[in-house]
């Protein structure tokens, strides 16, 4: 593996590890300091590593060429759907600069942060799930994809047990 590609998957499997850490322990603390204090610990790393892995993969796949990145992202959408639509690149883009405001939002205005509608909580945490499942179960390739998947039965467990509670 060239050093290149080992970058683009360690960040990738750092910033996930990151994420779930992140969210299972703000599904946890239940409002408690500490743990919202180590929930948004991880929830930094795990930004701070997507837009490593984001750069790495410009870097060493796509020579900072959003066009390239469009093309890919379209012959894998193709591969998988049979339609070649590239737009998926956009809203990687837009889960990019929604985690990088979201973490950004939480160290410089966190008593606001913490009294955000619930609707807008939902939709944020469900869009950050959509975006992980989609990354790795979905497009991911060996194991990744596991991790990917575990991670996502393991927060729909973590939120339906607080739900259910």
């Amino acid at each position: 593996m060239k050093p290149g590609e080992f970058l683009t998957r360690l960040t990738v499997w750092v910033a996930l590890i990151a994420y779930a850490l992140g969210a299972g322990t703000l599904l946890k603390a239940g409002g408690r300091e500490a743990p919202m204090a180590r929930a948004r610990v991880f929830w930094t790393i795990g930004c701070v590593f997507f837009l490593a892995h984001v750069a790495s993969a410009f870097e060493f796949h796509h020579h900072w060429s959003h066009g390239d990145a469009y093309r890919e992202t379209a012959r894998q959408t193709g591969d998988l759907t049979g339609v070649n639509w590239g737009g998926g690149l956009y809203l990687n883009y837009l889960f990019a600069v929604a985690w990088l405001a979201d973490v950004l939002w939480w160290w410089l205005a966190s008593r606001t942060f913490a009294r955000r509608p619930v609707w807008l909580n939902t939709t944020w945490h469900a869009f950050f799930a959509f975006m992980v499942f989609n990354g790795t179960v979905v497009f991911g390739r060996g194991p990744v994809r596991w991790l990917g998947f575990t991670i996502f039965i393991l927060l729909s467990w973590f939120w339906w047990h607080r739900r259910t509670s």
